[in-house]
């Protein structure tokens, strides 16, 4: 039977005795707060109701504290990543630079920040700016860097990243603004990309940022929309230009070791034409003096050799020989052209066709002088000296 139904007994759940009404809550606030004073080591009882309410208030305090001390020990943990490192602050004043793995710090007392120095970090920046021939240019550039000093990333400047912005465009206007355009242009983008980037190191060094630049890249340039087509008739004017002088160059390439070549062959044949007329006068003069030694040794007989050997040379360069027979009317006429050309034809390694050979003209010779010895009334004429003529 039910506690509260008729006839049961008049028992109170709350060990409150016999009392039919409702339960009473004090009674059941109290008996609860007598067991959390005898689990922390309150006293059971009081003699009042305000030493009730001041040893009830101890343990909830106690409880308060040791829960917001669970959450302040809780809240000092933080993990630092392998590619990270945090920069520790005690009271505002640097403390120490924490490694990578899980650290716990006292927070309020402490302040952390964690800052990753292996991410490579790209800064892209565009605009126009004047170069050093007063003619304007678009330049867009990226600056990949990251960071090689932690302490002095997070506590010397206040913005290291605006103040990489601005020391970027800085050094980009002052190196284009002491380049010419066409080197902006074409060829001289990586000379600007080097000075750029050595510049805007220096000057990231000199503010403390920790920031290292690790590259600079400078796209292609472009000069501005309003003057596009102009600029594209200048560059097609300088390829065409350099174009013709690399023709130029190469022709000049091909003309001049030419012309060298003929100049030194000229030299050289001119060089062996003298070679060889000085050696045949020097020869001929040599020749002289032999013959004049023997000349003064026998004069007639030098003098009818010398007659016969220019003799023999007139007639090997005569292709018909007529003979003057004195005391007659006719003339002999010796055929020695058909005999020069029917020698020339049975004859390896004879003279050419249009003379005949020493040996054959004193051959011929000696049979028109027998011819002429055999006919009594045929007589050959000498001169004083007795040569024939």
């Amino acid at each position: 039977m039910a506690w509260n139904e008729p006839g049961g007994g008049g028992k109170d759940p709350w060990g409150g005795g016999n009392n039919s009404g409702p339960p009473d809550l004090d009674e059941a606030w109290k008996k609860f707060r007598d067991r959390l004073n005898g689990l922390f080591g309150g006293s059971g009882g009081g003699s009042g109701s305000g030493g009730g309410n001041a040893g009830s208030a101890a343990p909830l305090v106690g409880i308060v504290l040791l829960v917001a001390a669970a959450i302040y020990f809780v809240l000092g943990f933080y993990v630092v990543d392998a590619r990270e490192r945090a920069v520790v602050l005690q009271f505002g004043a640097f403390h120490e630079i924490k490694d990578p793995g899980l650290r716990w710090n006292a927070p309020l007392i402490t302040t952390v920040f964690v800052e990753n120095v292996t991410e490579e970090r790209q800064y892209p920046s565009r605009g126009l700016m004047l170069t050093q021939d007063e003619s304007i240019v678009e330049l867009p550039i990226t600056v990949q860097y990251n960071v090689n000093d932690v302490k002095a990333y997070v506590l010397n400047v206040r913005d290291p990243e605006n103040s990489l912005r601005q020391a970027a465009d800085s050094a980009l206007r002052h190196v284009v603004g002491s380049s010419e355009l066409n080197e902006v242009l074409s060829g001289g983008r990586s000379q600007i990309a080097e000075a750029v980037q050595e510049r805007l190191q220096n000057y990231l060094n000199s503010y403390g940022t920790g920031i290292d630049v690790r590259e600079v890249n400078i796209q292609e340039a472009r000069p501005p929309e309003e003057v596009r087509d102009a600029f594209d008739d200048v560059i097609k004017a300088k390829e065409d230009e350099e174009r013709l002088k690399n023709e130029a160059q190469a022709y000049a390439n091909s003309v001049i070791p030419q012309a060298r070549g003929e100049a030194q062959r000229m030299i050289e044949e001119a060089e062996a034409y003298r070679a060889r007329v000085v050696a045949e006068a020097e020869g001929e003069s040599r020749r002289f003096e032999l013959l004049m030694a023997e000349f003064d040794k026998a004069p007639e007989v030098t003098r009818r050799r010398l007659y016969i050997d220019a003799v023999e040379e007139v007639f090997s360069k005569a292709s018909k020989v007529m003979v003057d027979v004195e005391g007659g009317s006719n003339m002999l006429y010796l055929p020695l052209d058909r005999l020069n050309n029917r020698q020339s034809g049975n004859a390896s390694g004879s003279a050419g066709q249009s003379g005949m050979s020493a040996d054959t003209l004193r051959e011929v010779t000696e049979q028109v002088t027998r011819e002429l010895n055999r006919r009594p009334s045929n007589t050959v004429r000498t001169d004083s000296r007795g040569d024939i003529r």
